[in-house]
């Protein structure tokens, strides 16, 4: 979708390196259109993926009028689709929106340290003015992944989180 996006040929201009090794923020933003409505320059996450995945909030599906699940990256079966609109051309994915279920990516080391294995479920405290507790958080491990969860725009404004805040696992929720 970026030759169609961007035009032939085009390579995605990183930005900013993201919390995980080779992931990054692209200088490229595109239009989410939905049958409701349209989000504004969304900023493009590379590198490129076998198919096209869109991460909304949840609030943001309102504003789109669809109705994504919650499922972790790169799920996509029976999810809704949009239209990407780009400086040189659009793109109509049939599927592919979802909002991302929140997840913690450790290495195998941090794993073992705190007795965690891929796909457990957890509940993360986290402290602070707005004092929330995140359940339903899916462990991810993997030897290139560093330790960082990963949660939306909705859940971070709830709880006034700011990147580098801490988190505390107080519960295995299931062994998947």
């Amino acid at each position: 979708d970026v030759d169609k996006l961007f035009g032939p040929g085009h390579q995605l201009t990183p930005e900013h390196e993201l919390s995980q090794p080779g992931q990054f923020a692209c200088r490229e933003k595109v239009h989410i259109v939905g049958p409701k409505g349209k989000i504004d320059n969304v900023r493009v996450l590379g590198p490129t993926r076998k198919e096209t995945q869109v991460e909304i909030a949840m609030t943001e599906q309102f504003k789109l009028g669809i109705q994504p699940p919650i499922r972790e990256s790169g799920d996509l079966v029976n999810t809704p689709g949009a239209t990407l609109e780009g400086p040189v051309g659009t793109a109509a994915i049939a599927r592919g929106v979802i909002c991302a279920q929140r997840h913690i990516h450790m290495s195998p080391e941090d794993a073992l340290r705190f007795g965690l294995r891929d796909k457990y479920v957890v509940r993360v405290r986290i402290e602070g003015d707005r004092e929330l507790i995140f359940g339903d958080v899916v462990v991810r491990v993997n030897p290139n992944y560093r330790l960082a969860m990963h949660i939306d725009t909705d859940e971070g404004n709830a709880g006034n989180i700011r990147t580098g805040m801490i988190g505390f696992i107080d519960e295995i929720q299931s062994r998947r």
